[in-house]
């Protein structure tokens, strides 16, 4: 009973598969499969660079709430220069080069948060890994860095000379 009621299932699926294949748009599919493949591709390639962003970095919402609530340290490892231009309120500058010669004069305990910021996100992400690897198991990177800061209406000063 069990076999012929499989054949039975299996004929009708086996017919509306054809049916499907014979129709125009699958036809199209099969015609055209070379411009099937470009338009998957060109938009896997625009939304990549929105799915690998959010998984590396904190949005600076987020990083406002960590430094509010578990009172994460920001930390700025623009060079001195760029520092003095703009940088976000309350942080402290460390330049990449001296991350890890400052990073525990700054940040004594290692279970404290810390978030790492640079005018773009990139020097930053570097100096997260940089610090986890040093035992700073909760650093983390602000996405978009300093701009993304400043997008977000969040306060930026300048160094008092």
């Amino acid at each position: 009973m069990r076999l012929a009621l499989w054949r039975i299932l299996k004929c009708e699926l086996c017919k509306i598969f054809c049916y499907f294949l014979e129709s125009d748009s699958v036809k199209f599919f099969i015609d055209n499969w070379h411009l099937v493949l470009v338009a998957i591709t060109s938009g896997g390639l625009l939304i990549w660079p929105l799915i690998k962003e959010n998984a590396k970095g904190l949005t600076p919402q987020n990083a406002v709430q960590l430094i509010n609530r578990e009172r994460a340290v920001l930390i700025d490892v623009s060079d001195a220069e760029e520092f003095a231009a703009a940088h976000a309120k309350g942080a402290k500058n460390i330049p990449l080069k001296e991350l890890e010669a400052k990073l525990g004069v700054v940040v004594k305990k290692k279970d404290l948060p810390i978030v790492f910021i640079c005018p773009l996100g990139k020097r930053s992400a570097t100096a997260a890994a940089a610090a986890i690897k040093m035992g700073y198991a909760n650093a983390q990177n602000l996405s978009g860095g300093l701009r993304a800061w400043r997008d977000a209406n969040l306060p930026i000063e300048k160094a008092s000379a």
